[in-house]
């Protein structure tokens, strides 16, 4: 039976918020079990309903299911260490923005910015549902193009590890020190009034 880390051990914010702002964290351990399609489609549906520049919607997803045929095409561009934990995610998904504009085919400044948001939105309905959603650096992007062919005009931004939560002491030892959630920097050290003061 996986563990319930409580988030209010490790984290206390500096004004009261949305406690599922401070329960959404990034845990390894997963459970191996799948996902349904009505879970998976959930967490798309709440990414695709975040804010965007003229509304362009850049985010694209591409997603494989554990244990399916293009499971091991997207799990070969990972890291090592991101192998170790990722082996047992029900959903490994490739972030991609799309780098224009539909309505004029000019560059968007914030394709990126937009897609960060709609990540954050999957992330945060993962966690009312009590589901891991991972987001991931540790892979090659440069491959990851390759593969699954995407266009020149579309950009690999990250990929996501998604499933059920599973236990702790499963992980590697390493990994186990590090299995909670993490704090933030203060507001006094990322906020400023006026100028740039940091």
């Amino acid at each position: 039976m996986p563990e319930t880390i409580n988030s209010n051990k490790f984290r206390q914010a500096e004004v009261n918020i949305n406690p599922l702002i401070l329960n959404r964290w990034s845990p390894r351990a997963l459970s191996g079990e799948p996902l349904t399609d009505e879970e998976l489609s959930a967490l798309f549906e709440a990414a695709k309903w975040a804010p965007s520049c003229f509304n362009n919607q850049p985010w694209r997803f591409i997603y494989v299911k554990n244990n399916t045929p293009n499971w091991e095409k997207m799990s070969m561009l990972l890291t090592e260490s991101n192998k170790i934990w990722t082996s047992k995610a029900a959903v490994l998904v490739l972030l991609i923005s799309k780098q224009t504009f539909d309505y004029n085919g000019q560059p968007s400044r914030t394709a990126s910015f937009d897609v960060g948001a709609a990540w954050e939105n999957l992330a945060l309905e993962a966690a009312t549902r009590d589901l891991v959603a991972h987001a991931m650096a540790g892979f090659d992007y440069d491959q990851a193009k390759k593969t699954f062919k995407v266009p020149d005009d579309y950009k690999v931004e990250a990929m996501i590890a998604l499933g059920r939560p599973g236990r702790t002491e499963d992980l590697p030892a390493k990994m186990q020190t590090t299995e909670f959630p993490s704090d933030r920097k203060k507001q006094a050290l990322i906020v400023a009034e006026g100028e740039f003061k940091f």
